[in-house]
């Protein structure tokens, strides 16, 4: 995987910004945990469609999040998966605590 800033940040844009795959990375989540949840009550859950958005504004990123659940749900089947895609592992990793390691090696 490439990453790489745009030309204007002194990139030459290859491939997206770490923040992009950071965005990917939930929408990514938000999918499988709709599509995960969905097969094992047996809800015919066709597809979801996901688009993330993210947003930095001095020290607040904020992540706007549209999902479309595509299939033959009644409104409390779309209502229930919305909860749950609010419980995906990037999605809690990114609302809960964070912690990072660094350390230099040889």
């Amino acid at each position: 995987m490439t990453a790489d800033e745009p030309t204007t940040n002194q990139g030459e844009d290859l491939g997206p910004n770490p923040f992009e795959y950071l965005a990917a990375a939930l929408g990514a989540c938000t999918a499988l945990t709709a599509k995960l949840y969905a097969k094992r009550k047996e809800w015919p859950l066709e597809d979801t469609d996901v688009r993330v958005a993210l947003t930095r504004q001095d020290d607040l990123t904020v992540f706007d999040r549209k999902v479309k659940f595509v299939g033959n749900l009644d409104q409390a089947q779309r209502e229930r998966l919305l909860e749950i895609v609010n419980h995906c592992p990037v999605h809690k990793a990114l609302t809960g605590r964070i912690r990072v390691d660094t350390a230099l090696v040889e």
